[in-house]
């Protein structure tokens, strides 16, 4: 992609791909950096596994910002979720491979495991710089967020005679029921977690679940989330379709295919002259640090946004 321009979504749209990619060059974390490498530079894919496993601890679970809304270096579900979403990413096919071993054993030995749901945040949160949305309560609520997509995860690279893959059996079941009792869901993220599941179940063949109505259910909640109001997309932290979307081939392409399209057109309207979009949420608090993990999320945004725009050619 060495052009000045790319058009895409039938050619009436240009992103600047050398913009964005200047950026990177030189603002990117070496992570986001290696990811970019991998996604459109021909780069390594061991690079960015290397760099990942930097932020992963001692008990094979993540911290230390990978998320980078959150600068606890502990491990926690959300942390290790993030560090899933950079395996799917490069669509790392060796279940063997020891990131994912040591993946799956905080999963299987994390205190922040209930037998049903792993927590959202954790209590050491509170002792260094986050995010809002990141403060420890204890309020017993159950939250699918990031639990459906670990469950996915877990029945995408565990072995099928492992304890752990029999609980994500179980947490299947569970997670399924919830969410046919609750759908449509109010929160973006948990409806994303519970896609993820989906498109999990989907790519490994597992059954357990009626899977075409997990599909129809998986429809209605996008229609019910994705923001069509188009006119507050620059400015309000909105669901726009490439949450949820990945592809012109995602089964959730044709029925949102307008909005998609317009995401592209929006992208190309919205780039600003560094490369970079708009970060459209605050945390309100730790300015200093927040100035830095908005660099950093500039830098994902990037990466985001480029792929989703590629993924509709």
């Amino acid at each position: 992609y060495s052009e000045r321009q790319i058009g895409i979504c039938g050619g009436q749209h240009n992103m600047n791909f050398n913009r964005a990619k200047e950026f990177i060059y030189k603002n990117a974390r070496p992570l986001d950096f290696a990811r970019w490498q991998f996604l459109f530079e021909d780069g390594n894919r061991e690079n960015v596994l290397s760099i990942l496993k930097m932020y992963q601890n001692e008990d094979g679970g993540f911290g230390h910002a990978l998320e980078a809304d959150c600068w606890n270096p502990d491990s926690s579900p959300v942390q290790t979720w993030a560090a899933t979403q950079i395996i799917r990413e490069v669509d790392l096919k060796e279940k063997e491979h020891p990131i994912i071993l040591e993946i799956l054993r905080y999963l299987e030995n994390t205190k922040y495991f209930d037998g049903h749901v792993w927590a959202n945040s954790i209590p050491s949160n509170e002792a260094y710089p986050h995010a809002p949305w990141w403060n420890y309560t204890d309020v017993n609520e159950v939250n699918y967020n990031p639990t459906a997509s670990l469950i996915g995860f877990i029945l995408r690279y565990a072995s099928p005679k492992s304890r752990l893959y029999q609980t994500a059996q179980r947490l299947l079941q569970e997670a399924y029921a919830w969410f046919k009792l609750h759908c449509p869901l109010e929160s973006m993220h948990t409806a994303s977690c519970f896609v993820e599941l989906f498109e999990d179940l989907v790519e490994c063949n597992i059954s357990g679940i009626d899977l075409s109505e997990f599909e129809s259910l998986l429809q209605l909640q996008m229609k019910h989330i994705l923001t069509a109001d188009t006119s507050v997309w620059a400015s309000e932290y909105v669901c726009k379709p490439s949450l949820m979307i990945h592809s012109c081939n995602s089964r959730f392409y044709e029925e949102n295919k307008e909005l998609c399209n317009f995401e592209c057109h929006f992208l190309s309207e919205t780039q600003q002259e560094d490369g970079t979009w708009a970060v459209t949420w605050d945390w309100g608090c730790y300015p200093e640090e927040w100035h830095i993990s908005k660099n950093w999320w500039k830098s994902d945004i990037i990466i985001k946004n480029v792929k989703f725009y590629l993924s509709m050619r």
